[in-house]
């Protein structure tokens, strides 16, 4: 009992080093904890794995072939160490021959991919910068009809991952969306996706997954980090300074547009009969002595004029399962007249979802439009989250155009809001 008056009669005389030890000792239990749980996690994760690479395969098949672009910059510099720790033991396990090409630079996937040759499936580890550069660069081959078709895995490494929640239920641990992740590409299971396709006057085209933003509130949004020593008030600061140097943050754009078509059933691509060969020998001698003649239908542009404080031109990827009567790209234009607090308190919103918008805000379908900035205007556009610099340009929409992995948890979600 002495002992245990002593031992307390100690810890109240030197109060303030009993105090660091508690706070030492209880941040590093929490810490080895989740350690631990991680461990757990990748042990469940290569238990899965293992039952597919121990199913057989018949003798005529081959071992899956799986090219993966990785951008070890991604996620300040941590995207190697989080691929080679949680997501390449799990492809190895499955019986899976990788074979993983690393970007060194901003831009070097796009001439990776340009120079691939054909593989089973394309998996982007990486965030939205890596994967907007793999699409551009497939999609700008002469050969991407064929291409296109290459089932695409991702695997978010990224600081942003935008188009994660669209395939992948998510969750605070890191290394559980990128388990989750790399299970369902082993999974099979895929959906189909929408393309944006972006061209200026000059510049080759890019293509995006999630869409284009430009206005105020992107561009206050690059400068919130900057307050990063205001803690949650950061947010808030960035938008009421953005007001003191100027208001109002009005842009006027001119957007054309074409009304969206109608969206075919999804049904499997059926190879129709080859006709015997005296029909095609006759049809061919037909339009050879009388060519059918290619009549085009000019394209009806509608303009609108347009006075707002952002717009977004984007896809309907964040459901990708949703049944939709047209194709089409919605363009959302926000409210002109939002006072100074309900700018703040907009751009809050906006910070956490930038698909949030007014209920005065101006909706759009449209299957292409046209956006033609004023003289003199200047700024950025973010493509999927990547800065490009504001300028004329025609976005159109390539319906069903690549093929991503779900997993099957994370479709069933979405089916059930639709319900």
């Amino acid at each position: 009992m002495a002992r245990v008056v002593k031992v307390f009669r100690t810890l109240r005389n030197h109060w303030k080093k009993s105090t660091f030890a508690v706070c030492v000792l209880s941040y590093g239990g929490y810490w080895l904890y989740g350690k631990h749980c991680d461990s757990v996690l990748r042990r469940e994760a290569c238990l899965l794995a293992r039952e597919y690479g121990q199913q057989q395969i018949a003798p005529q098949e081959r071992i899956r072939k799986a090219t993966v672009i990785l951008n070890p910059a991604a996620c300040n510099g941590k995207a190697n160490n989080l691929f080679e720790k949680n997501a390449a033991p799990i492809l190895h396990l499955a019986g899976v021959q990788i074979t993983v090409v690393k970007t060194d630079y901003e831009g070097q996937a796009k001439k990776l991919i340009e120079l691939m040759e054909e593989t089973d499936m394309l998996i982007v580890a990486g965030g939205d910068g890596t994967l907007q550069e793999v699409i551009t660069g497939l999609l700008r081959r002469p050969d991407q009809d064929v291409f296109s078709k290459t089932p695409i895995g991702f695997i978010p490494l990224g600081s942003h991952n935008s188009l994660s929640p669209s395939l992948h239920l998510l969750s605070d641990n890191k290394v559980k969306d990128i388990t989750s992740a790399t299970l369902s590409i082993l999974k099979g299971e895929t959906v189909p996706l929408d393309v944006l396709q972006i061209k200026g006057e000059k510049e080759q085209p890019v293509f995006a997954l999630m869409g284009l933003r430009w206005g105020a509130f992107r561009d206050v949004a690059s400068k919130i980090s900057k307050y990063w020593y205001l803690g949650p008030l950061k947010t808030n600061a960035a938008h009421w300074f953005s007001t003191l140097r100027e208001w109002p943050l009005v842009r006027d754009v001119s957007v054309s547009y074409l009304a969206p078509t109608l969206r075919p059933p999804d049904l499997p691509p059926v190879k129709a009969p080859r006709p015997n060969l005296i029909y095609r020998i006759i049809r061919r001698l037909k339009n050879y002595w009388n060519p059918p003649a290619e009549v085009e239908e000019p394209e009806k542009w509608e303009e609108q004029q347009l006075s707002t404080l952002e717009l977004f031109i984007q896809t309907h990827n964040k459901n990708p399962v949703e049944r939709r009567i047209n194709d089409s790209l919605r363009i959302s234009a926000e409210t002109h007249n939002l006072t100074m607090g309900e700018f703040i308190t907009a751009g809050n919103k906006k910070a956490a979802d930038p698909t949030v918008f007014t209920e005065n805000a101006t909706e759009l379908e449209a299957g292409a439009c046209r956006l033609q900035l004023p003289e003199g205007a200047s700024g950025f556009y973010n493509i999927d989250n990547e800065e490009y610099e504001a300028m004329p340009v025609e976005v159109r929409l390539l319906p069903r155009k690549l093929r991503f992995f779900i997993s099957a948890e994370r479709r069933e979600q979405l089916l059930s809001q639709i319900q």
